[in-house]
């Protein structure tokens, strides 16, 4: 079982950029797919966070620097939880425990940012409904405000799974562009050759609503938890 697991990944390893990146395109089914966003729509409005340029959920607890109060996650979400830890990414003792969903309509993204040290320094990401590029960036020991310059960027197809760890979780930013579409350059896109569907060069592909599973581990947690009713 750990030789295909290993077989897997080794597959899936994006080749030509820092360690370590894995994108595995269909890691759910279209049926779970369409399950996730039901399940999502559905969770009643004081649930939702609303930042200015997106809305998100957290399940599990809010990550805070002083510790997370543990939540009871639901079945629907840890269905998705199990499957990433049948990949053996996470250590034993760090089950992930948290999943931050985060909802794109076409032409919204996120600035450049890492996750930071509240959580252990591996990030698993599931796409639903629509793709997006996730653009990369070199972080500079700087106090320089000016953005470094992009360096490469990944194509998340819808119902993939994307892995983020070691040196791509230390030392590189991450972002989603504001854009209604994206344009394929395959010298900037690293992980073409990985993805179910095949590209054309400067072919322009338009965005729609997606959803985004963060499913990770946060170390420092409160021992009381909150029980959620179903």
């Amino acid at each position: 079982m750990d030789t295909e697991i290993n077989k897997i990944l080794a597959t899936n390893s994006v080749p030509g950029i820092p360690p370590q990146a894995y994108y595995i395109p269909n890691f759910i089914t279209e049926e779970e797919e369409n399950d996730i966003i039901q399940k999502i729509q559905s969770t009643p409005q004081p649930k939702w966070t609303q930042l200015s340029h997106r809305r998100l959920q957290n399940w599990g607890g809010i990550p805070h620097p002083k510790g997370m109060i543990a939540e009871e996650i639901p079945q629907w979400l840890k269905k998705q939880i199990d499957k990433i830890v049948e990949l053996h990414i996470f250590d034993d003792s760090k089950r992930p425990n948290h999943v931050l969903i985060n909802e794109y309509l076409p032409g919204q993204g996120i600035m450049p940012h890492s996750d930071g040290p509240m959580f252990h320094p591996i990030v698993t990401t599931i796409s639903c409904g629509s793709h997006t590029q996730l653009t990369f960036y070199k972080r500079h020991d700087t106090n320089n405000i000016e953005l470094p310059e992009k360096e490469f960027s990944l194509l998340l197809e819808p119902r993939s799974l994307l892995i983020l760890q070691k040196d791509l979780y230390y030392n590189y930013l991450h972002s989603i562009e504001e854009s209604n579409n994206d344009q394929i350059n395959q010298k900037v896109v690293r992980n073409l050759p990985l993805c179910a569907k095949s590209f054309s060069e400067e072919e322009l592909i338009p965005r729609s609503t997606r959803y985004s599973l963060t499913i990770r581990h946060v170390p420092k947690t409160s021992k009381f938890k909150i029980k959620l009713g179903k």
